[in-house]
């Protein structure tokens, strides 16, 4: 019998496949505390990484994407708007106006007003921001200050501790671009790339990732270090985690009919016999431009060397060797190996090194 992930893990009863987030995660329709959602999530999460070896390994990795989609879009304010206006919710009107994180602390029990006070002196004499304050003030730790911090953005937070990333999504951006922006692609969710950072995203930046993905860029917050050490590890378990789905042959989008052989739907990945061609060389529009350059640089070395060494190799081997020829007109003429491989390397750098 077809195993149901839903029902079997989760005790979600018989009904739409894959249910909707609220359900997903345990909640009731529409709830609006941030609080209790992530702490569903991390339940679930941890529940569902029972099965994370073995058999099922694979389709518990895939579930517990879906269930970090679902946690990402309720603690994202703009985007649970529109998702609870899809479910059929009628708003009032929202009060829209940005509330600082340090009064965010506050409300929330974690400091005082006298410790916000202090922290709003301490952050304008040092120049600091307000996150950075309060955690070298040792008033909260960073994930807290991070959290507040995404509220104060209204944006969605991220523990990368227990949340990874879609290994085929990241395996497109190379690792040296993550390390230098401090970013770690997340998922693909409705046609929007999900990138877990530290802060903002600077233009330049979403313009490159647009490029790699031809899709546009929505943010999560994390903690420096949780990106840093989200960045090592992953990229670590990235080969040999693709070549598990690849081996199993199982769709990494939604488990929802999660077997090998299963029907596929849009966005699922497709079994070992047609494998995707990520691991492939970049197409050159798809670097940024200090790839392209250093892309340049070593065409230009691959023809300036197969002129060298075919030249190096008619001289002192063919010739010689095999045809005898060490002097005369045809000493100095062009032979085989410089007529043949220089156009041919030439010709490759130009159309599809380049390209």
């Amino acid at each position: 019998m077809e195993l149901d992930v839903y029902k079997d893990w989760l005790g979600i009863p018989d009904g739409p496949r894959p249910p909707d987030h609220y359900e997903l995660l345990r909640l009731v329709r529409f709830e609006d505390t941030t609080d209790k959602v992530r702490n569903n999530y991390k339940k679930l999460n941890a529940h569902v990484r029972k099965y994370a070896t073995g058999q099922y390994s694979v389709i518990s990795q895939t579930l517990l994407n879906e269930l970090a989609k679902a946690m990402l879009c309720l603690t994202d304010p703009e985007r649970k708007r529109e998702y609870d206006e899809s479910l059929g919710r009628v708003f009032e009107e929202d009060e829209s106006a940005v509330v600082p994180m340090e009064r965010v602390l506050v409300k929330q029990g974690h400091i005082d007003r006298d410790q916000m006070k202090e922290a709003l002196e301490y952050s304008e004499s040092h120049g600091l921001t307000m996150r950075d304050t309060v955690v070298q003030m040792k008033l909260v730790d960073d994930q807290v200050a991070t959290q507040a911090y995404a509220t104060e953005l209204s944006v969605p937070y991220v523990d990368l501790e227990d949340m990874a990333p879609e290994f085929r999504i990241l395996k497109r951006l190379p690792q040296q671009v993550a390390k230098r922006n401090t970013i770690l692609p997340l998922f693909i969710d409705d046609d929007v790339l999900l990138v877990a950072c530290a802060d903002d995203i600077t233009h330049e930046l979403e313009d490159e990732l647009r490029l790699r993905y031809n899709l546009p860029v929505r943010r999560a917050l994390a903690t420096p270090r949780g990106i840093t050490e989200g960045i090592s590890r992953y990229y670590a378990e990235m080969d040999e985690m693709i070549a598990a789905e690849d081996a199993a042959g199982v769709a990494t989008e939604s488990p929802s009919g999660a077997r090998a052989g299963g029907s596929k739907e849009k966005g699922q990945s497709q079994p070992a016999k047609k494998k995707s061609k990520q691991g492939s060389t970049p197409a050159f529009s798809q670097l940024s431009k200090d790839e392209q350059l250093e892309r340049k640089n070593l065409g230009k070395i691959f023809m300036l060397w197969s002129v060298i060494g075919s030249v190096l190799i008619d001289q002192f081997v063919v010739k010689p060797h095999i045809l005898g020829v060490t002097q005369g007109l045809f000493a100095n003429l062009p032979s085989v190996t410089t007529l043949i491989v220089p156009p041919i390397v030439i010709y490759y750098i130009l159309k599809v090194y380049w390209k």
